[in-house]
């Protein structure tokens, strides 16, 4: 099993002078630790789950290409970025450069979005739900088209590219890996057995939650002709470290049973994340331990 670092959080002693110093250092941390990948969130408001709506919150792929200049080995990438934020042609390039950048460590994390009050608050459209779902399938089919190298028109029903022009292409090969975010069985898994090559399941639930997704998805697979085994299968959750959280054992008893559900990238947050402490556990008695899974 693989260990990834989620950042949702910004409200750091400090801050907002503290933010980019201790961004960084959080970053550095993490990438010396071992961690497999570090993701930001791709909000411009902070969600209600995590904390206040007016609590600072950096744009996500700004802070990602500040990362990708302070890590060497890390991937990066947003949990996730909703589809009506960015157009899909300047969302490639933009995740293109990340990945050229970094030296191939992007992933195109995506999803249909939900979070109406901060497309309303900064003026961003927000479709129904049909429709985002409508706009993710394109903008996926602009992802594939755009990685190939093939110039030339997309024509969709709500997006129109007269030139997929970019370059310089992408590092990775071949292409960044797209995750798409999300729980839906109907919907947002079979997108992930027709486009992804990751998905992005919440743990919150328990394993048996989880062993039942990918049990829709592998089922989707199998409707689409897709081999499951190709999918790289994540999930997100939190923990605390320390004397009033969790034990590194116990830590390490959640990634087991993750792991035995079927997830093999397993990505926390951490609410005390900038005491750094928790990083260098992780690297010294998780990580290693659950490389083993």
């Amino acid at each position: 099993m693989r260990i990834g670092l989620q950042i949702p959080r910004f409200t750091w002693p400090g801050a907002p002078g503290s933010i980019g110093p201790k961004f960084a250092e959080i970053g550095r941390a993490a990438d010396e630790a071992g961690f497999a990948s570090i993701w930001v969130m791709d909000h411009f408001f902070q969600i209600e789950v995590v904390g206040e709506a007016e609590e600072p919150m950096l744009e996500g792929y700004s802070a990602l290409s500040y990362l990708a200049g302070v890590t060497e080995r890390a991937k990066l990438g947003t949990l996730v970025t909703g589809v009506q934020y960015r157009h899909p042609g300047i969302l490639i390039k933009t995740v293109t450069t990340l990945d050229v950048l970094s030296g191939g460590r992007a992933y195109l994390g995506i999803g249909a979005g939900w979070y109406e009050r901060e497309s309303k608050g900064l003026g961003v459209p927000f479709p129904s739900t049909s429709e985002r779902f409508e706009r993710l399938e394109e903008a996926l089919q602009i992802a594939r088209q755009m990685w190939s190298r093939e110039v030339s028109s997309y024509e969709g029903s709500h997006y129109h590219l007269a030139e997929t022009l970019n370059n310089p292409p992408a590092i990775s090969s071949p292409h960044p890996p797209v995750m798409i975010g999300g729980m839906g069985e109907r919907k947002t898994l079979r997108l992930v057995a027709q486009y992804a090559d990751a998905c992005n399941l919440f743990t919150y639930g328990g394993a048996e939650q989880i062993r039942h997704k990918l049990d829709v998805l592998e089922g989707h697979c199998q409707d689409v002709g897709r081999d499951y085994d190709e999918i790289e299968k994540t999930g997100l959750g939190t923990v605390q470290l320390g004397p009033e959280g969790m034990s590194s054992d116990e830590v390490v008893e959640v990634c087991r049973e993750m792991s035995d559900a079927g997830i093999e990238h397993l990505i926390f947050n951490m609410p005390n994340v900038h005491e750094l402490g928790p990083l260098e556990t992780f690297g010294q008695e998780i990580i290693p331990t659950v490389a083993e899974f």
